[in-house]
């Protein structure tokens, strides 16, 4: 009778892929689903991120709450060597702590914008006629000189065009002919362009050299622009924000450097607004707009900060190795940064409450880290990985390189997780796979060789370590949230955030238990020394 119930046991705890012999604890897999599905706190730690705390640019205050909070919610959970650690300088922190902006003639209409990261205030209420600066070149700025003082200006541009009515969805998920060709992709050849052959498709090279003077002769005339508005004390320079229908994506005006040049004020305005303001110039008309803008810099600590916690492992052969997930905490300032990237971080922190609340007690240590700065430059990421792992200007390897197994990031938006790429690592295809089976109900079964880039894995990656980022339904990312006015708490999808976070902790929990650590790449070669 107990071999027969050994056995049962083993059989429900314990399945294999048929093609792959990798072990899937099925047993665990119903816990992580029970208590991610039905117990789910991911919300909870969304709206803190978010509604609570707020938008989180690097370095600013809203960056500082949401770490504190952080480190306190770990804490809390029982997770151990909870700490913030510094990866380098980073530069000033910025806020705004006012905005207000509307026409007043031809008659009163309130602008959507913002102020530019980076950039300073106005010194109080200004009102003025908008200046409509027009200059081809440099010597057609001779006419706006001693003329444009205290004044609010627009630049002529003849690339801003009439907005155009898409006939497409905003909100999408992948179909499953998508899928699958993700699934039948075969890795890039060395020096082809996506979809193409080595070398195929080259722009002309007299072609490239014209683009190239016409782009020098652009930015030029657009940095003279700036050095004459700074010095004639221009009151505020309105610019045109990518977007519609009042969602507009933001952006930086100005460096976060310490020694960083002074700039204009300079506020982002909506589409709309904005080609509402140029018609009227255009037109001949007089536009008149009232603005008030306060920012503040704050560069008391100049150095970023991540914030990293763990579940230590308990093996005595494996505890010392590493299983690492992550996500970047930082955001832009126009929203409350949730899709990008508040979703990916409470998928973490929700991950790492999963593992807690069902008592697991994994054989390698499992570690957390929230990153700051990914949006300048993956810049937290990078700098762990240099100071832990290796440094990709000499490819000189640090102790923790060898004991780290893989880590896991998300970072596109609230889509539910889909499977995952590979990032050209085929040797980890059959054992993702055989951990993405248990999933297939909830729509995640696709690994794809497929590299994808733009987020933090890519720091691990590029010294060799494995590194993935998880396939995510798109939903509106790059049509509405991604750096959006309009990224937001209400822009989150409960169901999807519960999907990711579930999955995800499977593939922890079978990264911790697993044997061996996950197949690597082969090391990638130290650059060629510059002359």
């Amino acid at each position: 009778m107990l071999k027969k119930l050994t056995l049962n046991a083993m059989a429900v705890g314990l399945c294999f892929s048929a093609f792959a012999q990798e072990p899937v604890n099925m047993e665990a897999v119903q816990k992580i689903r029970k208590e991610g599905l039905e117990n789910s706190k991911v919300m909870n730690i969304s709206y803190q991120i978010t509604d609570v705390i707020g938008p989180r640019l690097s370095n600013s205050p809203g960056l500082k709450r949401g770490q504190d909070w952080a480190v306190k919610y770990f804490n809390e959970m029982g997770l151990k060597n909870v700490h913030l650690e510094a990866w380098g300088d980073f530069g000033k922190g910025w806020s705004v702590e006012k905005y207000y902006a509307a026409t007043t003639k031809p008659f009163y209409r309130p602008i959507i914008g913002s102020p530019k990261a980076w950039t300073p205030g106005t010194n109080g209420p200004i009102k003025s006629e908008v200046i409509l600066i027009q200059a081809d070149t440099v010597t057609d700025l001779a006419k706006y000189k001693g003329k444009l003082a205290g004044k609010i200006v627009m630049i002529e541009s003849v690339t801003i065009q009439p907005l155009s009515t898409k006939f497409t969805a905003d909100a999408v998920r992948f179909t499953d002919e998508q899928l699958s060709a993700m699934a039948n992709a075969q890795p890039a050849t060395p020096g082809a362009r996506p979809g193409g052959t080595p070398g195929a498709n080259r722009t002309p090279a007299n072609a490239m050299a014209n683009q190239r003077v016409a782009m020098a002769r652009l930015n030029a005339v657009r940095a003279a622009i700036d050095s004459m508005l700074l010095a004639e004390k221009i009151g505020l320079k309105l610019t045109y924000a990518r977007g519609g229908h009042g969602t507009f994506f933001t952006s930086n005006g100005a460096s976060y450097r310490l020694d960083a040049k002074p700039v204009s004020p300079e506020l982002e305005v909506s589409a709309e607004d904005y080609l509402h303001i140029l018609r009227l110039l255009r037109g001949g008309e007089k536009v008149e707009l009232e603005a008030e803008v306060k920012t503040t810099f704050h560069t008391q600590d100049p150095k970023g900060y991540n914030v990293i916690a763990e579940i230590p492992g308990t093996d005595p052969k494996l505890k010392n190795e590493i299983v690492m997930i992550g996500g970047h905490f930082d955001s832009w300032h126009s929203g409350t940064g949730a899709t990008d990237n508040a979703a990916g971080s409470a998928v973490m922190i929700e991950t790492m409450r999963i593992l807690k609340a069902i008592g697991f007690q994994p054989k390698r240590t499992i570690r957390i880290a929230l990153w700051s700065s990914e949006e300048q430059g993956l810049f937290g990421s990078r700098g762990y990985v240099k100071q832990h792992f290796a440094d990709p200007a000499d490819m000189k390897v640090k102790a923790d390189h060898e004991k780290l197994s893989a880590y896991y990031n998300l970072d596109n938006g609230t889509g539910a997780v889909r499977g995952i790429y590979l990032q050209g690592n085929e040797a980890a295809r059959n054992i993702f796979q055989a951990w993405l089976n248990p999933f297939a109900d909830l729509g995640a079964k696709t690994v794809t060789i497929n590299n994808t880039g733009g987020t933090d894995h890519q720091a691990y990656d590029a010294v060799g370590l494995p590194g993935f980022q998880f396939i995510q339904d798109p939903i509106d990312y790059n049509t509405r949230t991604h750096h959006t006015n309009m990224d937001t708490y209400d822009r989150l999808i409960e169901d999807d955030l519960k999907k990711s976070a579930t999955i995800i902790a499977s593939f922890v929990y079978h990264t911790s238990e697993r044997a061996e650590k996950i197949p690597r790449k082969p090391m990638p070669a130290a650059p060629a020394p510059r002359n």
